[in-house]
């Protein structure tokens, strides 16, 4: 292998594949990143064996082949070099890397050893714009389980119906529902995807142009103009989370997002430490949402805001950490928060069009 690239190139693609690369002491090649030369450019992947992640980077090539080095040390020592044009050529199981101001040798392994990153059928994709896929999954992976005692809801659940994706997740505390419009109907896809390979998707698309999505088997794949990201599905059927969504809500509070955060915040200054519990009074006759909490070690505070209600009284206790990552996700000036009892569920949604969903639980007293 031999080519030459620029710095900047070289930097960003490293910088896109290289975190998927972790320290594994059973298979040490999958902290490497596969430099792999052919025609115009150098392809760049890496693995963890459940996500695996690939770009192009432009290039001279003078010369085809392969090799894999740890990405952390190429990274790292790329990003010292100066803004200059950079050579690289491979000796066997090493790469040598030259710039005008050094001359170094890195010892690689053999591309031969490196796993396989399982290919996808495009049959069937479907493409949307990258900002509506990244601003969806950042209303619903917050909300999703973070340990996988059971798999199935440490994922995010994907369903297409007609030019409908809805995508999913919960916790069994709270639950973050987004829809979006396709650009074209699809056939009807139910499946479940890892939160970290989402996470990592939503690090690496680019800011503008479209997402193409296909979704195998045991496989999805995300294709930019550049950038490949490939995961392992989760198995499992995902609960039926329809059934716990209130029809409707017999109080309805509309509310100035920003002014119901800063309240919800002070209150939760003076919740129990572990309960983290910010009591939400409503009071139709007063037209006044209040947000309260007590701590018999630091005191108590009650603080209300003005609202517009429909309903009549009711007073319940969230998670307020919950509640304010819900409020945040919305992403809109004014908000709708509909509660029916003190034990049943909350649903927070935006004041106006939108097919955004946020359930939460309440503490039970």
């Amino acid at each position: 292998m031999k080519l030459s690239c620029t710095k900047e190139n070289l930097l960003t693609g490293l910088s896109t594949v290289g975190r998927i690369a972790s320290k594994n002491l059973t298979l040490p090649i999958l902290s490497n990143v596969l430099l792999r030369a052919e025609k115009s450019s150098l392809v760049l992947s890496a693995t963890n064996l459940e996500v695996g992640v690939t770009t192009r980077v432009r290039g001279k090539i003078t010369e085809d082949g392969a090799i894999t080095v740890q990405a952390r040390l190429l990274t790292d020592y790329v990003g010292l070099l100066e803004n200059d044009k950079i050579e690289l050529e491979t000796e066997g199981a090493t790469l040598k890397v030259v710039s005008d101001s050094s001359h170094t040798t890195i010892r690689g392994m053999t591309a031969d050893d490196f796993p396989i990153i399982p290919q996808v059928s495009h049959d069937g994709g479907f493409k949307m714009e990258a900002t509506t896929l990244r601003d969806g999954l950042n209303q619903v992976l917050f909300s999703a389980a973070q340990d996988t005692t059971r798999p199935e809801i440490s994922g995010i659940f994907f369903s297409i119906k007609g030019n409908k994706l809805t995508m999913a997740a919960t916790d069994s505390y709270r639950l973050a529902e987004c829809t979006v419009t396709l650009k074209e109907p699809r056939k009807d896809i139910k499946t479940i995807v890892p939160t970290r390979a989402l996470y990592e998707l939503v690090r690496i698309m680019p800011a503008e142009g479209d997402v193409e999505v296909f979704i195998g088997e045991t496989q999805a794949l995300f294709v930019t103009d550049s950038i490949e990201l490939s995961t392992r599905l989760i198995e499992g059927q995902y609960p039926d989370y329809s059934q716990i969504i209130p029809a409707s809500s017999s109080v309805e509070v509309h509310v100035d997002t920003e002014s119901l955060v800063k309240a919800v915040k002070t209150a939760s200054l003076f919740c129990r430490s572990g309960i983290n519990d910010v009591t939400v009074g409503i009071d139709p006759a007063k037209n006044l949402i209040t947000c309260a909490a007590a701590n018999s070690e630091l005191g108590e505070h009650q603080g209300s805001i003005p609202a517009k209600i429909t309903g009549g009284p009711v007073s319940v206790v969230f998670n307020y950490k919950y509640l304010l990552e819900g409020l945040s996700a919305i992403n809109a000036p004014d908000v709708v928060l509909g509660v029916t009892d003190s034990a049943s569920a909350g649903i927070l949604k935006s004041d106006g069009k939108g097919e955004y969903l946020y359930l939460i639980m309440p503490i039970r007293q």
